[in-house]
């Protein structure tokens, strides 16, 4: 087994008065040769913006956007007349294809919103655009390791990509099983401190995993961990 440590705080980091933003991956003005992907895991933000504010009106193409919420309320407009507001149990996913123009608001006027955006390269580039909700609050409000995101689920990507939610109990170990074939699964901490192989991972800590089709984990407190695996 592989292990690639991205700490906390070796991120990129850009403030903006009313954004506070991390990048594990290279990302606008974070430029590092060593991070610039995970296989087909482009961009992992850490996003934290303060009421009322947000990201204007700006184009995507041909990339698989997911948003997830962590905390407070996300309101996304587009091109194609879309306009919605989700929570913490809801994802957000666009297909960005041949290309879209959209935006991302914190909905309060009084509360902050944090929230994560996830790139992923498609395997196929210049389809139509698609957007949608969905519900995953069974998900993240469980217990152990629970598929969200899969080629064949309900939720899918134009990629080999398996997205799962961890929330773990302090002092369990539970296994995580790979999904695919030639690939790798990035492993980020929203909450907690945990173990992997002979690495620990605290809050906002990630891991690239390779070589492998099992890694144990052991929660050393509570834990609310991601599960990215991507084709490589």
């Amino acid at each position: 087994m592989k292990i690639v440590t991205d700490r906390s705080d070796t991120r990129g980091f850009a403030r903006h008065g009313w954004l506070k933003t991390y990048h594990t991956f290279s990302f606008a003005e974070y430029y590092n040769p060593k991070r610039m992907h995970f296989g087909a895991l482009r961009v992992l933000n850490d996003d934290t913006v303060l009421p009322g504010y947000g990201f204007d009106t700006h184009p995507h193409k041909n990339m698989e956007v997911v948003s997830i919420p962590l905390k407070g309320r996300l309101r996304h407009g587009d091109s194609r007349k879309n306009s919605e507001v989700i929570s913490r149990g809801w994802i957000q996913v666009m297909s960005t294809g041949s290309g879209i123009f959209h935006s991302e608001y914190n909905d309060s006027s009084t509360e902050i919103l944090e929230f994560l955006q996830i790139w992923v390269i498609p395997k196929i580039k210049e389809t139509e655009p698609v957007y949608k909700n969905y519900n995953v609050s069974d998900k993240i409000n469980g217990s152990g390791i629970s598929l969200f995101i899969s080629p064949d689920g309900s939720i899918s990507l134009l990629q080999e990509a398996w997205f799962s939610w961890g929330k773990l109990e302090e002092d369990s170990f539970t296994e995580y099983n790979f999904h695919g074939r030639g690939t790798g699964v990035y492993v980020f901490v929203i909450e907690g401190r945990i173990r992997v192989g002979n690495e620990e991972l605290g809050r906002r800590d990630g891991a690239g995993i390779t070589e492998t089709s099992l890694i144990i984990i052991n929660a050393m407190e509570k834990s609310e961990v991601l599960f990215m695996e991507v084709s490589l």
